[in-house]
């Protein structure tokens, strides 16, 4: 692999912005599109559970749905692509099994081999269950592969917007996540700004770097 320049990164960053407009026109490049999706399933999570699902809304009628229930926003509908970011309700030990068995086939082990590392993920899930954070765990991986979605549509020139201003019951029920055991959490709209978009242009706004980094 070639490493991107770090001018390269730190433009794409100060470049990117939570679009509030988009170009309703323009659409995202299949082949562009793809890398983004593969982005998405590279992204890395807790033992690698990957306790999500990543809903493409592609329909124009369940896209004007799920706008009504994001308060009226129209990222919704006007962005290329609308991504639904949905976590693993009370993951269990079938999930856990499922990883090891993909790990299994990947890796080209016998899934007998991988036993252990079974039985530390269902300890640990179970732990959290009894606990009561084990949703809040799941939740937190799903936020991971929001924010790698958002670098890497940087590094592409795609803009995006994350929105967690969406009625997230709703949505459930539009895309029929909870009879999947799964529950909304945020979306991402991309695609490309609107000329006119007033944000555009706006300075970015941040914390000095004294203010925010410590160092140890």
């Amino acid at each position: 692999m070639t490493p991107v320049s770090t001018q390269t990164i730190t433009e794409a960053l100060r470049w990117r912005y939570a679009t509030k407009k988009f170009d309703a026109a323009r659409k995202i490049p299949a082949e562009t599109w793809s890398a983004l999706e593969e982005a998405l399933i590279l992204a890395p999570s807790s033992y690698g559970l990957q306790p999500w699902k990543f809903v493409v809304v592609e329909d124009t009628a369940t896209r004007e749905k799920l706008s009504a229930a994001s308060h009226g926003q129209r990222q919704p509908v006007d962005a290329s692509h609308f991504v639904v970011f949905a976590a693993k309700k009370n993951l269990d030990a079938a999930h856990v099994d499922r990883h090891v068995r993909r790990s299994a086939e990947v890796r080209g082990v016998a899934v007998e081999t991988l036993k252990g590392f079974g039985d530390l993920m269902k300890s640990s899930t179970e732990q959290a269950r009894k606990a009561g954070y084990l949703d809040a765990w799941m939740g937190r991986q799903v936020y991971i592969a929001l924010g790698e979605f958002m670098t890497a549509a940087a590094l592409l020139g795609i803009d995006a917007c994350p929105m967690e201003g969406i009625e997230a019951p709703k949505f459930d029920e539009i895309l029929g996540l909870t009879a999947l055991g799964y529950g909304a959490l945020c979306a991402c709209a991309a695609g490309y700004r609107a000329a006119d978009d007033k944000y555009a242009d706006a300075p970015k706004v941040r914390f000095r770097p004294e203010d925010v980094i410590i160092r140890a």
